[in-house]
């Protein structure tokens, strides 16, 4: 088995320790959202400050930067990682895919025809900081090929997200700022080309790419995957001082643990009320969400890897087993930070669908996540006592 990099160590270590925080975010917001200073808290982020209001640059802004990352994590894994090879990116692209379709699947039943369909979306997400945070719970008898799983096919996930924002939640587009943006990108694959390895004309031009982008009417946050392939890399897994490897440690702080908290706080404090919870569990919308992500995710992502294990296409390398999949599927049903994000795209004009939805994400993701944390508790377990035994 070949050693987890010390890239992808302290990606790990940066995800879990994120998690914590998210959730002391969450719970922080939850708690002004249902108190007194709700008003405060509500008017606080709708204060407008150069053409956005505060959520909007939050949303828009800082979670470029994020998908930023997630384009310099997926590049990196498809030239030198887990991604790198036929055989290794077969299984967990396979199993995001299942993973993305059997949730979108199960919320279109319950919603096709209606107001809220264009939520279909939603469940489909995988947040890898709160998955990896329960991982990290069941200490050191975690596999690293189970941690590798989980974080390929939650990268694959996000990155079917951002295709999803820009095929499905694009209303309009204004023709001459997109294809400004698309000539800005060319000309910064020109720069890589002629070997250009400085960060300020890629930092500059990315900036002017996603003001061009958010005037275009396509989401913003796309220009940060789009910058993400366009800064130099090298194909030398020990060289660690290209551009786009330094840009991705630089950033990986920076998002764990301020751009997703800040995310978290302003889009996380929805008002809990006696007839929304139980909407919750009645709900075409929450109930499609909820059961995308708890059922959905386990389901498809299981079912997508046997499909591919019968059929010869791939198989898994010891010591991953199936009941690993299955868990770390349960725990693919965290929808969290993507979903949430979706959800302000979905249904942009829709307060209370918005509230409804936001709700559905954390009652889904916390089920999820303990249902994750409870199977593989069991798996893992009972491992260590088969293994102990042939001893």
């Amino acid at each position: 088995m070949r050693p987890l990099t010390a890239t992808f160590q302290r990606f790990l270590a940066s995800e879990q320790a994120s998690s914590i925080l998210l959730l002391l975010v969450t719970v922080l917001a939850l708690v002004i959202a249902n108190s007194v200073l709700a008003e405060h808290y509500h008017h606080f982020w709708h204060h407008q400050w150069l053409g956005l209001s505060l959520e909007e640059w939050v949303n828009d802004g800082l979670m470029a930067i994020f998908f930023l990352l997630i384009g310099l994590e997926l590049k990196r894994e498809l030239y030198v990682g887990e991604l790198s090879s036929v055989n290794n990116a077969l299984l967990p692209t396979i199993a995001a895919m299942g993973g993305m379709i059997v949730p979108a699947f199960i919320f279109w039943q319950f919603n096709h025809g209606t107001a809220y369909q264009a939520g279909v979306g939603i469940p489909m997400a995988t947040d890898i900081a709160f998955a990896l945070g329960v991982l990290s719970i069941l200490g050191k008898r975690v596999p690293a090929p189970l941690k590798v799983f989980l974080v390929a096919f939650a990268v694959i996930d996000d990155l079917g997200a951002a295709i999803m924002i820009a095929v499905f939640y694009t209303a309009s587009i204004s023709w001459p700022h997109l294809l400004a943006a698309l000539a800005v990108l060319a000309f910064l694959f020109a720069l890589n080309r002629w070997r250009v390895l400085r960060m300020i004309p890629y930092v500059l031009g990315g900036a002017f790419m996603w003001w061009l982008t958010l005037k275009s009417g396509v989401h913003a946050t796309l220009a940060g995957i789009a910058l993400a392939f366009a800064i130099p890399f090298n194909r030398n897994p020990d060289d660690e001082h290209s551009p786009s490897h330094q840009l991705e440690h630089a950033l990986h702080l920076p998002v764990a643990f301020l751009i997703l908290p800040v995310f978290a706080f302003a889009n996380t404090g929805v008002q809990v009320v006696a007839n929304s919870m139980s909407a919750v569990f009645s709900h075409s919308n929450s109930l499609g969400i909820i059961l995308g992500l708890l059922i959905g995710k386990p389901v498809g992502i299981t079912l997508a890897v046997v499909a591919a294990i019968v059929t010869g296409v791939c198989k898994l390398h010891p010591p991953l087993r199936l009941p690993h999949v299955i868990g770390a599927g349960m725990l693919g049903g965290i929808g969290f930070t993507m979903s949430i994000f979706i959800t302000n795209l979905a249904f942009s004009e829709m307060a209370d669908a918005i509230n409804l939805s936001k709700m559905a994400i954390l009652t889904g993701s916390l089920l999820s996540g303990v249902a994750g944390w409870l199977w593989l508790s069991v798996v893992l377990r009972q491992g260590a006592v088969n293994e102990a035994s042939t001893k």
